[in-house]
């Protein structure tokens, strides 16, 4: 299983401490650093200093780490268009060198981040995403030399070159997440390289990689093409103490964490893995809230990670 940093900027994180997180990702050997596209603080703090660009974020990392891959977790298609957006995911992954950067693309959600900065959002958004992975899957594929067209509902491309063209072949892995029964698991299975399921309960994971499963087999992809994964808040703590000391530092009760994230000893969170391994959970995003808690990445890389 690999495991994932993940983290939320929006909360309050300049992209100094990003990269300080970052390098420790790399540092202590986890698979990847993510981290969330948001422009509005979610619940009580300060939120300051305020909003950092998810892609310019990526830009940044991308130069000044080696190894680890770099993507979101999601972006939402509400934020740009999907032109520029292909351009700006092929610039950053030859930025990063091949295989290292990842483009997670969903319909967005949260209405007050685009009332608070100008940005359109729709009651119907899952049309937007349709049409942007097949325009930037589209624009990607396009061979040298040719040009792409599309004419959708909400987007209309004429003649583009189709350029710049990204260094990962055949392009970057498209990450899809969400709970739809139907459209969701048809999507990822006709775009993504890697299915989410974030924030939900071991059972609702379970019964939701069975539907990308299924959709996967009746689009006639080798099963193994898929990956699953999930994404859960961590808190991990040596001793009951420590454990309850970094519950409260990100608000939160312990009991209440223990049952939704992965959360307690290292033992505890190796035993909730193994469970989520059980239903074919191949990574695990770890959602890490303290940012300057650096000692938590380093107790989850030496005494969770090691045990997998």
């Amino acid at each position: 299983m690999d495991l994932r940093i993940f983290t939320e900027p929006q909360q309050g994180a300049d992209y100094d401490t990003l990269l300080t997180v970052a390098k420790a990702t790399e540092d202590l050997g986890f698979d990847a650093f993510f981290r969330s596209d948001h422009y509005l603080k979610m619940g009580d703090v300060t939120g300051a200093p305020g909003p950092t660009d998810a892609w310019i974020t990526l830009a940044g990392l991308a130069r000044e780490t080696s190894r680890i891959k770099l993507g979101t977790l999601v972006s939402p298609a509400t934020f740009r268009l999907p032109g520029p957006l292909a351009i700006t995911v092929a610039q950053v992954d030859a930025m990063a060198g091949p295989g290292r950067v990842e483009l997670g693309l969903g319909t967005g959600w949260f209405g007050d981040e685009h009332t608070a900065y100008g940005i359109p959002f729709p009651d119907k958004r899952f049309g937007l995403l349709e049409e942007q992975l097949e325009i930037i899957t589209g624009l990607w594929n396009t061979p040298d030399g040719e040009t792409y067209s599309f004419k959708g509902e909400h987007y209309t491309l004429s003649d583009s070159p189709a350029l710049p063209k990204p260094v990962t072949e055949p392009h970057p892995p498209i990450v899809i997440g969400g709970g739809g029964p139907k459209r969701t698991p048809r999507l990822a299975a006709r775009y993504a390289a890697e299915y989410n399921t974030s924030f939900r309960s071991f059972e609702d994971s379970e019964r939701l990689f069975g539907t990308v499963r299924d959709a996967v087999a009746a689009n006639g992809r080798a099963p193994e093409s898929m990956t699953y994964s999930a994404a859960l808040v961590a808190c991990v703590g040596r001793d009951e103490a420590e454990y309850a000391r970094r519950a409260a530092a990100i608000g939160r009760e312990p009991a209440e964490l223990r049952e939704n994230g992965l959360a307690g000893t290292p033992a505890e969170v190796v035993d909730k893995l193994g469970r989520y391994i059980g239903i074919g959970t191949q990574r695990v995003y770890l959602q890490i809230l303290a940012l300057s808690d650096l000692d938590h990445l380093e107790l989850i890389a030496n005494d969770v990670m090691r045990q997998l």
